[in-house]
């Protein structure tokens, strides 16, 4: 007998339901696999030897122990550490992790409204793991024998100067434009893939001056290869003790931080992400790994995911206002 048109409707449904239950139960399986179930990968933005590289190492060891799988680090070096946070935005294997600075959680899309990710809505917090003051240095045969006179010569040299970042939209970027609008000075921003490569730079003649983190400050500082102008907080820092504040040097309002995070795409599983919140942060504050964080040159804060939100708010806030203000842009 050849099925009415209400039979043949009421047999499709009933297949469907059937085949929805099927992938349901499919789905729930999929759901309560055990995690992870391959290594795990963290991509970091800026070449080994870096300071986010660095960050990412130093919890690669933990993270695996943890985790009951390898974790290791892969460097997808350019752009201010776009090209690496982009591949963690569109990363959809649900084992891929990426280690951040301000920038890429934050003001990239303000910079160029043709990014391949937007850092709000592509990017999950997981935890904010330290916070640092930048350094400003110079070349050891730079001119003036105070703080205060080398802004003077730097006024009179204009644009013949250069000072490098690690790229456009990045802290040392955004923070060096904030302090030309404060003291004057007019130096050409040159980028270079991270901050190994700007001290070269330094030392090799081609920069007269760029911020730098502590840790990288300091060592070189030490072994007679920087001079070092004032540190980028109100007051002196414990992470460098010895420098003086750019405050010192009269330049008053100028507070600025870096720091890194972890971050996830998206589509990671919410349980996931809320799991690795509290083991990347347990880890951050783990005495071990808070001693070799602070001889890093981090504060170390290993906060929770909203606590990590909260500071991309923030930070967006006050490096979107700098950003407007010089009318910066991606080059």
């Amino acid at each position: 007998m050849t099925p009415t048109p209400f039979r043949r409707a009421a047999l499709l449904l009933a297949l469907a339901a059937l085949s929805g239950g099927a992938w349901a139960q499919k789905a729930a399986k999929a759901a309560a696999a055990p995690w992870p179930s391959k290594p795990v990968k963290i991509v970091v933005g800026f070449p080994a030897g870096s300071s986010p590289d660095l960050t990412a190492r130093l919890f690669a060891e933990p993270l695996s122990k943890a985790l009951g799988q390898p974790v290791v680090v892969e460097n997808k070096v350019g752009a201010g550490g776009n090209i690496g946070a982009d591949a963690v935005a569109k990363a959809t294997d649900n084992h891929t992790l990426g280690l951040m600075i301000n920038g890429n959680m934050t003001i990239a899309r303000l910079l160029n409204g043709k990014l391949p990710y937007d850092p709000l809505k592509d990017l999950v917090p997981i935890s904010l793991i330290g916070t640092a003051p930048l350094v400003l240095v110079a070349p050891v045969n730079s001119p003036g024998a105070s703080a205060q006179d080398f802004f003077v010569a730097a006024r009179n040299a204009g644009k013949q100067w250069s000072y490098g970042s690690p790229g456009v939209g990045t802290v040392g970027h955004i923070g060096m434009e904030l302090l030309k609008t404060k003291t004057n000075i007019a130096p050409v921003h040159v980028p270079y893939p991270g901050y190994p490569q700007v001290f070269n730079a330094i030392q090799g003649g081609q920069l007269q001056l760029a911020m730098m983190p502590p840790a990288l400050a300091q060592a070189q500082a030490k072994a007679g290869k920087l001079r070092v102008i004032g540190i980028t907080s109100s007051g002196r820092s414990t992470l460098a003790p010895d420098f003086p504040s750019l405050s010192e040097a009269g330049i008053q309002g100028y507070n600025l931080e870096i720091w890194n995070a972890f971050a996830a795409p998206t589509s990671l599983p919410k349980p996931i992400v809320a799991r690795l919140s509290t083991l990347v942060s347990e880890i951050a504050r783990s005495p071990e790994v808070r001693i070799k964080l602070f001889q890093q040159g981090w504060q170390v804060v290993g906060s929770s995911g909203e606590g990590l939100a909260n500071r991309v708010k923030t930070d967006t806030a006050l490096l979107g206002g700098v950003i407007a203000m010089r009318g910066i842009k991606a080059e």
